[in-house]
């Protein structure tokens, strides 16, 4: 059998946000594959998001073998799909800037009426986002191998100083790979200008004579001599902004360029600068200075320039109305009736006000409706007024034109007066001319007197022909048989240069630019800007021409250097990138890039793909400096989370494309996927120790700093460089343009032999490349740097071998001396150290030994100097680490070299591997409740079953973490992990000691002792194995493995968990999986909160911490509110059914109690809870296998049935008796039909301080005249609402802040629904009785009870819209507050509560929706959307109500009788669980109002739910109790008190994902899946 190969498929993870936008920080997406095959991303997108509403993603990333067009994008159809997150995988073949976006039709506001069907029949219209881009950096490779990018040691040469070709040429090629670069940077190759700058090229398709006389064929020759004999590549630059001023070509297609033709808004810049040329020429005509000898002489030719240039040209005609021209035109269209008012002119006075206006009004009113010509300067006087909106001013006021002997004026009156507003219309634009004036005359006054005065300036003499006045802007092409043909104002073209601070995305020539005109400009006089319009069309010549010159480049070399990018129309560098690739795929770009923004910059990065921004060390003012520079691209730190590789063994796609992990064939390949998430990155950088156009060491710092900076930049994880002379230790910056000289190099000379020796630092350069690539090759991608004083030391490590090298550089910088600057001893933990050498560098740069290297007339040569051996440093071994401290000889210049390892870690790519496996198998035993103490438990939780001893871990400098268990652990790290945040008080505790992973191991060795946890036994060997693994690896690491192991077990936790709950969990999205969990955060053992007396059962809690241990964990209410979705809708049918058995065992006075007391001392105060017990009951029955046998589960009563005699748990009586679970209901609707009164057994202080004493006493009976239950009274509280009053200081304390007493609506609707369930088990012969006894002994059916409640519901319930239905409803005007509600309460104590609107009805909606009128449901559903719903919660109470306090605080005792010891606890705070039955609600009667075909309709009834859930998933997502909390402030704002993880917050948001899948396995005729 032929063995199989096993194939990684790199995968990387795009979840996309609500809006299509990337969930990336700063949305830069850039991946770098690790091999050649293709990589696939992977768009995830939940399945409800709102663009999926006729949802689309567009990509322009090419199928296999197709051409790839940055227009051009692939669809894929976004399919809503409520309990599923959508996943899309693409492969990418190719490096290269794609981009993806999305279009949708936005969801429109929830509205009680539908405006129009959507059923398909009318067009929809779509929202496109904006383009997002994904870079994929290309894949390198040198003599057969892959070179990744931070291998990169890349060398500039200018080739018009290399001499010769090919002699000169390959002396210089060897002595550069000798030195260990591997890639070669040539300044351009082509034929230069008249300047014979290499970046004033005169013909972009020819290559340079001198160096290529056989052009194309030479250069073929030199790049595959380069790569065959050199191991170089090469990339060169690509000049796309301008061209020679003298190419030949611009006389044939001077359009090429900014004329006056192509930009005629550059005429009054091109005066201003003919006629400063034309002062130069004069001024000793003018008696005027012609070498300027100080600021007074300047200050003549300032005055000269005002008089003789700016007065002269007549500028202010570029700015100003031509007034007499308008007023004629205006008189003309007056006197025709042509009088034109454009819509929207007029204000509410109309004419009549105009009429009266203020002249300046009137000069406003033209200039606002009528100014043309405005968009750009131009020719003299293009701003001028639409002569018909002046003549409607004019008909304003004066009226219709009539002759001269009309009744209105006349043709002078009304010019004359036209004339007068126009002056005002004037004036802001002269305004505008008197600014722009100063500053061109400021902008001339700062240059003249650089070039002319300043010390640092050129000092360029006195001013002639040769040296004029000022730079010209222009190129004026001359007049002969070729350019005959053309205007002349097609000869004049304005050249290119820069404007500091200018906008990289504005044209700098453009129409809304003025810079030329302002003198903005640092001109380059030798290259003329090329114009490339918008688009191919606007210049087709100049389009074809650059695109060739892009695609012949990429076919030699290996990258391009893209000059000036941040001057490079964005538009045409995206054109030409995308041409070049088509030649070359893997093409590395980078560019010089200065935006002046870091956002700017990332822009052009994704636009372009950029591989890289060339960097540069030398523009660093100092030590610390640098050393902030080389932290930059050093690297991540060390001891880095390392959250990359995750595998999964089976993904699904839309597309049809499916992962099957290990079990994919492929032939004789198997493949798995590796998924990585997209991290944020910063741009990756080309970090030059010195570039060809910046001054050198020798010049900036001290000629000695060459060696430390260059070694720095050498350890930096990114691509570097340098260039031809800074090895060599030049004394200054070689001039591109001017200088004439040779290269020389002592590398070029003799072999390259590392260490010291004379003339430059070849030898050294050749050592630190090659540990440069060698780190890059290998990964070595972790840093840590260290700045102090004069020096700065770095570390770069192999984040796996954790092998590295470590530098120590004294650096030189101006006045730092001799000495060795008192250096202190590094202490480097864990490590072993190898002294690789140390050296410092000489140089003799006195002013002799520069005046002699400048001298030479033909070749550039450096400073004399040497590098030497030093003595070294000192090395001592001690207690495990290496202390390494620097000898008396060490002084700047000096570096110091070391090969480092650790030799705990000597085998860490196995410990990676190691701490990382066997999770899986560790936990497949454990139940949800052992997973429960594994991954939860909170300080009580954990007290109660130590009996105290012990708590949560406590983290010095944070406090406790909240869970004891993996979960509280992992709310940490995973932040700490995204963020690399190694700062965190936990990192710092667990490298000061390992206390921590004793704690973790402890804890759990010591529960597996016992009985109930004995299979916790397996994952607690599994950690201990693996925390003994990591625990001799130095500290600083042990956060990063610590990281490794809890994240592998927590998934594995997780999952686990996972895949013991229903399909519709295992199959989920993250967050129904999230809330599913919190069902495993809520159930555990608790010894002191058991459901029965004298047995230990998992119990449910009602939140945590506040409720999770003895009496206080467990109330009936909560218990039933989240048993539907943390129990049934997880699968979780054993504990749904232990929990209804232990209740139903504890029936008294045909009530559940609202605290259990474990059995023991049960409370009967809650009047709603056995409602929502009966629900789930029912709910049982329906969804659960063979459900319906529930109701002949036995269960021993606490209490005798159908007796109200209180006795304590150890009495004979105590579950002496049995009952049925049918018999239980039974006897609950018996007890309420019958009416029950009763004062609660032990009422007084003792059981209830706050309560006052008529709150012991409990009332409930039906009315028969409507069916519905009444109970309760204005001194208790009997519903959920159940906040009593505490404050002996507000005098509130004993009074209810909600009593809610009368017949509550969610009562009212739970009820209808229980009995409409039993009438039906009824009549299917499931349940024995059909109907109860009344107080009177009459009997009512179970149907003919529901039928009584459904004739009154909406009479006594609904409060009409229309006072003038008030007649047919149940409602008293004068207290009504609100309408088209339902009331909260029918006839409370309080007449006024009855109409309050609260979050309580939709509870009735969602159980009993046929009691409801539809129409009436959606307008009260869109009322509570738009006035109770919060970011996740539901406001207890209309904000419009006179009670409503929305903020809790429940230790506030002040005067306030509202608010004091927090008695608004339901006056207004917004609590989570009502949003799951109002999102429930919402969605029932959304569907139900749309029709049966009406696709479209029911998915954006899906989406409107979507659209709410957004806070509550984000919640779930930052809380450290990985769960949703009982309630917020007002709008969502944390609030202290609350419970922040609660059981039904939870659970009732699950209650929604139910039904969803359940409509949504109706409407594709499927059955619900079962577990």
């Amino acid at each position: 059998m032929v063995p199989k190969t096993m194939v990684s498929n790199e995968v990387y993870l795009l979840p996309l946000n609500d809006d299509g936008s990337p969930q990336v920080q700063g949305e830069y997406i850039y991946l770098a594959p690790k091999t050649h095959d293709p990589v696939t991303i992977r768009f995830a997108i939940e399945g409800t998001s709102s663009i999926c509403r006729h949802g689309s993603l567009w990509v322009n990333i090419p199928e296999h073998g197709a051409e790839f067009r940055r227009d051009k994008f692939r669809e894929f159809k976004l399919v809503p799909d409520f309990n599923r997150t959508l996943e899309i995988s693409v492969p990418i073949y190719n490096a290269g800037a794609y981009a993806f976006y999305t279009t949708y039709a936005e969801l429109p506001d929830l509205a009680n009426v539908i405006t129009s069907p959507t059923n398909g029949s009318r067009e929809v219209k779509t929202k496109k986002t904006p383009w997002y881009y994904i870079v994929v950096a290309p894949r390198l490779e040198l003599d057969g191998r892959p070179l990744p990018l931070p291998a990169l040691s890349v060398f500039s040469i200018i080739s018009k100083f290399m001499g010769k070709y090919p002699q000169d040429w390959g002396r210089h090629l060897r002595g550069i790979s000798d030195r260990g670069y591997n890639m070669i940077h040539f300044t351009p190759l082509q034929v230069r200008g008249a300047s014979n700058s290499p970046y004033s090229l005169y013909d972009q398709l020819g290559w340079d004579p001198a160096c290529f006389p056989d052009g194309e064929k030479d250069v073929q020759k030199l790049v595959d001599s380069l790569e065959k004999n050199y191991s170089l590549l090469s990339l060169t630059d690509i000049v796309l902004n301008h061209t020679a001023h003298n190419s030949a070509w611009l006389l044939e297609h001077p359009e090429a360029g900014y004329n006056l033709t192509t930009a005629p808004w550059l005429e009054s810049a091109y005066l201003l600068d003919q006629k400063l040329l034309e002062l130069g020429q004069k001024l000793e005509a003018l008696g005027l200075p012609t070498e300027l000898k100080s600021t007074d002489d300047l200050l003549k030719i300032m005055e000269a320039i005002k008089k003789e240039v700016i007065a002269e040209i007549r500028l202010w005609e570029y700015y100003a109305l031509d007034v007499d021209r308008d007023a004629d035109a205006a008189i003309e269209s007056w006197v025709a009736g042509k009088a034109f008012f454009p819509p929207g002119s007029l204000g509410a006075s109309g004419i009549d006000g105009l009429h009266t206006a203020s002249v300046k009004d009137q000069a406003s009113f033209l200039v606002d409706n009528g100014m043309l010509g405005n968009d750009r300067l131009g020719e003299r006087f293009r701003r001028r007024i639409d002569p018909d909106v002046s003549a409607a001013l004019l008909s304003a006021i004066f009226g219709r034109y009539e002759g001269e002997k009309g009744g209105t004026a006349g043709k002078a009156a009304a010019r004359a007066k036209l004339v007068e507003v126009l002056e005002v219309v004037n004036v802001p634009l002269y305004q505008e001319y008197d600014e722009e004036v100063a500053e061109i005359l400021q902008q001339l006054f700062n240059r003249i007197k650089y070039v002319r005065l300043d010390d640092h300036g050129p000092k360029l003499g006195p001013i002639n022909s040769e040296n004029p006045l000022i730079e010209t802007y222009f190129t004026r092409l001359p007049r002969n048989e070729i350019t005959a043909k053309h205007k002349k104002g097609d000869l004049v073209l304005v050249n290119n240069g820069w404007v500091w601070g200018g906008n990289a995305m504005v044209d700098n020539a453009g129409p809304k630019s003025r810079v030329y005109l302002r003198r903005e400009v640092i001109v380059w006089g030798d290259c003329t800007k090329l114009r490339y319009g918008n688009g191919p069309e606007d210049s087709p010549w100049l389009w074809d021409h650059m695109t060739k010159y892009a695609r012949m480049l990429a076919k030699y070399f290996a990258g391009f250097r893209i000059d000036n990018c941040h001057s490079t129309p964005i538009h045409v560098a995206e054109h030409i990138l995308d041409e070049a690739r088509r030649v070359r795929p893997d093409l590395y770009v980078v560019a010089e890039l200065f935006t002046g923004s870091e956002e700017m910059d990332y822009v052009f990065v994704k636009r372009l793909g950029l591989s890289a921004l060339i960097r540069e060390a030398m523009q660093a003012w100092s030590t610390g400096e640098l050393s902030r520079l080389v932290h930059r691209h050093g690297g991540r730190p060390i001891g880095s989370f390392e959250v990359d590789e995750v595998s999964r063994a089976d993904a699904r796609s839309p597309t049809g494309e499916k992962g099957e992990g290990w079990n994919s064939t492929d032939g004789g390949r198997r493949s798995r996927e590796i998924i990585r998430r997209i991290k944020p990155v910063p741009v990756q950088a080309l970090f030059m120790d010195c570039t060809h156009d910046n001054e050198v060491p020798a010049q900036k710092r001290d000629a000695r700093d060459t060696l430390p900076n260059a070694a720095l930049v050498s350890m930096c994880a990114s691509a570097t460089g340098s260039v031809m002379g800074y090895d060599e230790i030049y004394p200054k910056l070689v001039d591109l343009v001017s200088e004439t000289r040779l290269y020389t190099s002592e590398s070029s000379k003799n072999p390259v032999r590392i260490g010291d020796g004379s003339t430059g630092i070849g030898g050294m350069k050749k050592l630190l490349n090659q540990i440069h690539t060698l780190m890059g090759m290998d990964g070595y991608d972790e840093t840590h740097i260290h700045h102090e004083d004069q020096y700065i030391t770095v570390h770069r490590v192999h984040p796996e071998s954790r092998k590295g090298y470590f530098l120590i550089a004294h650096t030189a910088f101006p006045g730092y001396g001799n000495g060795n600057a008192a250096f202190n001893a590094v202490h480097l933990t864990g490590t072993k150290a190898r002294h690789l050498g140390s050296w410092m560098l000489e140089v003799d740069s006195s002013p002799e030994a520069v005046s002699e290297v400048l001298s030479d007339k033909k070749l550039l040569r450096g400073l004399p100097s040497r590098v030497l051996d030093l003595p070294g440093v000192r090395m001592e071994a001690k207690g495990g680490e290496t202390i390494i401290s620097v000898r008396e000889k060490f002084p700047p210049g000096s570096i110091a070299l070391f090969e480092t390892w650790i030799p705990a870690a000597e085998h860490s790519s196995g410990l990676d591997t190691f701490v990382t496996s066997g999770a899986k198998a560790a936990m497949e035993e454990l139940d949800l409740v052992d997973l429960n103490f594994l991954m939860h438990k909170c300080e009580p939780e954990e007290r109660d079953f130590s009996e105290g001893r012990d708590g949560t871990y406590v983290i010095p400098g944070h406090g406790k973490i909240v869970y004891a268990g993996l979960q509280g652990w992992w709310s940490l790290l995973k932040d700490i992990i995204r963020d690399n945040n190694l700062a965190h008080p936990l990192c710092q505790n667990l490298r000061e000691g390992q206390w921590a992973l004793d704690y973790i191991v402890g804890r759990l060795e010591r529960a597996s002792k016992q009985a109930s946890f004995s299979r916790l036994a397996k994952p607690a060997t599994w950690l201990k194995e693996r925390f003994d693994a990591i625990r001799g690896i130095p500290s600083f690491l042990l956060p990063r493995y610590f990281g490794l192991v809890l994240r592998t077990a927590y998934m594995a936790a997780f999952e686990r968990a996972v895949s013991l709950m229903s399909d519709g969990v295992r199959q989920g999205q993250w967050f129904v999986q999230s809330l599913a969990v919190v069902s495993v955060q809520q159930t555990g053992l608790v010894k002191s909160a058991s459901l029965y007396p004298n047995r230990l059962v998992p119990s449910l809690a009602a939140g945590l911490p506040h409720f999770a241990v003895d009496w206080a964990r467990c109330w009936g209410r909560d218990v039933f509110i989240s048993l539907r979705g943390l129990y049934l809708g997880t699968g979780r049918f054993d504990e749904a059914k232990e929990h209804i058995c232990a209740f139903a065992s504890v029936v008294k006075h045909g009530m559940i109690p609202n605290l259990l007391g474990s059995g023991n001392t049960p409370r009967y105060n809650s009047r709603d809870s056995v409602w929502f017990f009966l629900q789930c009951i029912q709910d049982y029955t329906r969804l659960v296998p063979d459900g319906i046998s529930l109701l002949d589960e036995k269960v021993k009563r606490r209490f005798l049935p159908y007796d109200d005699t209180w006795f304590p748990s150890d009495d004979p009586r105590a579950y002496s008796r049995e009952s049925t679970i049918r018999d239980v209901i039974q006897e609950i609707f018996e007890r309420h039909a019958e009416g029950m009164k009763f004062r609660e057994a032990n009422a007084g202080p003792g059981l209830d301080m706050q309560m006052s004493d008529e709150g012991f006493n409990i009332e409930i009976k039906v009315d028969w005249s409507n069916g519905f239950i009444f109970g309760g009274n204005q001194k208790n509280c009997g519903t959920w609402m159940d906040k009593m009053g505490e404050s002996e200081r507000a005098g509130s304390k004993g009074v209810p802040g909600t009593p809610r007493d009368g017949a509550a609506v969610e009562i009212t609707g739970m009820l209808y629904s229980n009995l409409k369930w039993l009438a039906t088990l009824h009549e299917q012969g499931k349940f024995g009785h059909s109907s109860v006894k009344k107080s009177d002994g009459s009997e009512i059916s179970f149907r003919d009870w529901a039928a009584l409640i459904k004739a009154n519901f909406e009479r006594c319930y609904f409060v009409p819209l229309s006072p003038s239905d008030d007649a047919h409803y149940d409602v008293n005007p004068k207290v009504v507050n609100r309408r088209g509600i339902y009331k909260d309460l029918y006839r409370s104590g309080k007449e006024y509560e009855d109409y309050q609107l609260r979050p309580n009805f939709p509870i009735a909606m969602t159980v009993a929706p046929d009691l409801f009128d539809q129409k009436h449901a959606m307008h009260a559903l869109c009322v509570a959307d738009a006035v109770l719903r919060g970011p996740t919660g539901m406001a207890t109470l209309d904000p419009s109500d006179m009670n409503y306090r929305p903020y809790y605080r429940n230790s506030e005792d002040s005067d306030d009788f509202a608010t004091s010891k927090g008695r608004n606890y339901h006056q207004g705070p917004e609590w989570l669980w009502p949003t799951g039955f109002f999102l429930r609600a919402l969605l029932k009667f959304d569907l139900m109002r749309r029709a049966d075909g009406d696709a479209e309709g029911r998915t954006e009834a899906f989406q409107q739910v979507t659209r709410r859930l957004i806070g509550c998933k984000q919640m779930i997502e930052r809380s450290p109790w990985a769960g949703l909390t009982e309630l917020t402030q007002k709008n969502g704002e944390d609030c202290g008190d609350s419970s922040p993880t609660q059981a039904w917050s939870a659970g009732c948001l699950i209650d929604l994902y139910m039904d969803a899948a359940e409509v949504q396995a109706k409407l594709e005729e499927k059955s619900l899946p079962r577990r």
